[in-house]
């Protein structure tokens, strides 16, 4: 038996992995895949493979191209969601801010520096051409922290993922802005070299079984309304959220690769570029 660790944020993404684990696809083939969520996102999972908390995570596209640029022992394996992510922008109940524009000069909520968070806050204040040098960010670790923090004051607003956030916005604890679309595909699978190294047949056969109910995954009878239960969504947001979202079975192109880092690379998030097939591995 295999023992492999992963991570994931606790989203309706990853609801595959969930269903496949807990029907004992990877069980019946000698794998005992141990899942644990990451609400801190990708920064806390790009940590945790670092320290070998984990073997595999599913993580943001640059914020994982950004890691292993910095030395993280990984390598991508796989797309895992070839769409974009529909980042919110969020404030408090309560905020003076109702357009994007007055957010400039204002503080941003991010979980935790290096994360998808605060990327994309650069990636949207470079698109509305503010001077990024003058970003100013407040910590908050995961969805709580920013509640609080909105809510306290302590910062402005706050990106993360739409449909997640949806509840909140229902609920009346957030008001949403505006919607920031990542400009490339979001989610990719990253595996540590170690892993990768040693254990590699056992990784294809994971990604063999995440595949094949990844392909087929919007036909499963009832999804939508399983999605809806899981994750607290109203259905005509998940109905939505499935519409404009894709699942991959492919590798990262290079053409993805280079454009990412050619963003993080002029936003100074990055200080080298490097060639795609460093950040990529082939099973």
């Amino acid at each position: 038996m295999h023992t492999i660790k992963i991570g994931g944020v606790p989203e309706h993404f990853n609801l595959p992995w969930h269903l496949t684990i807990e029907d004992n696809s990877y069980l019946k083939n000698g794998i005992q895949l141990e899942w644990t969520d990451y609400p801190g996102g990708t920064g806390a999972m790009c940590q945790a493979l670092r320290s070998s908390e984990i073997d595999m995570a599913i993580v943001l596209t640059e914020g994982i191209i950004k890691d292993i640029i910095e030395g993280n022992s990984c390598k991508i394996v796989q797309t895992y969601i070839n769409t974009p992510l529909i980042w919110g922008i969020h404030v408090g109940a309560n905020s003076k801010y109702t357009n994007i524009s007055q957010l400039q000069h204002t503080k941003a909520a991010i979980s935790r520096y290096g994360s998808g968070s605060e990327l994309m806050s650069y990636l949207h204040a470079q698109d509305q051409n503010w001077d990024i040098s003058t970003l100013q960010f407040e910590v908050i670790k995961n969805l709580n922290g920013a509640i609080e923090a909105l809510t306290n004051e302590t910062a402005d607003y706050f990106m993360w993922e739409h449909f997640t956030t949806k509840p909140l916005v229902d609920h009346g604890t957030f008001r949403r802005i505006a919607d920031y679309p990542t400009p490339w595909p979001c989610f990719v699978i990253a595996v540590r070299e170690d892993i990768l190294q040693n254990k590699k047949e056992v990784i294809k056969t994971i990604l063999n079984i995440i595949n094949t109910t990844t392909l087929d995954f919007k036909k499963i009878p009832s999804i939508d309304k399983t999605l809806a239960n899981r994750y607290d969504q109203q259905l005509e947001d998940i109905e939505k959220w499935l519409a404009i979202t894709e699942w991959s079975q492919s590798l990262l192109s290079n053409e993805t690769i280079v454009h990412v880092q050619k963003r993080l690379h002029h936003l100074n998030i990055i200080n080298q570029k490097v060639n795609p097939e460093e950040l990529i591995h082939r099973i």
